[in-house]
């Protein structure tokens, strides 16, 4: 369930790459991705999605409290479980 999704030619900097943590098939997980993907209209950022099915350190780690949004920058975790827009748009905000 790696896939990483651009949001445009012009984000290049690696402060708004953001990183999902979730599993194959939980809706939790999609709900985020899909509200990321029609957020992307209005905002620069990238994202990819991680599996954390595929690391043992990251079941330990992570376990139930899935989605989780994360700066790939800081690895500074921005929400979880829904996307909190208002936690985004802080963590954006600092850089633009």
């Amino acid at each position: 369930m790696t896939k990483k999704i651009e949001s445009g030619p012009f984000c290049t900097d690696q402060t708004r790459e953001l990183m999902i943590y979730g599993r194959e098939d939980c809706h939790l997980c999609q709900d985020m991705i899909l509200a990321l993907q029609n957020l992307q209209q209005q905002l620069s950022f990238d994202f990819k999605v991680i599996d954390i099915d595929s690391d043992p350190d990251l079941v330990a780690r992570y376990g139930e409290k899935i989605p989780v949004l994360i700066s790939s920058l800081t690895n500074q975790e921005i929400c979880h479980y829904f996307l909190d827009l208002a936690a985004l748009d802080d963590y954006l905000g600092r850089f633009r």
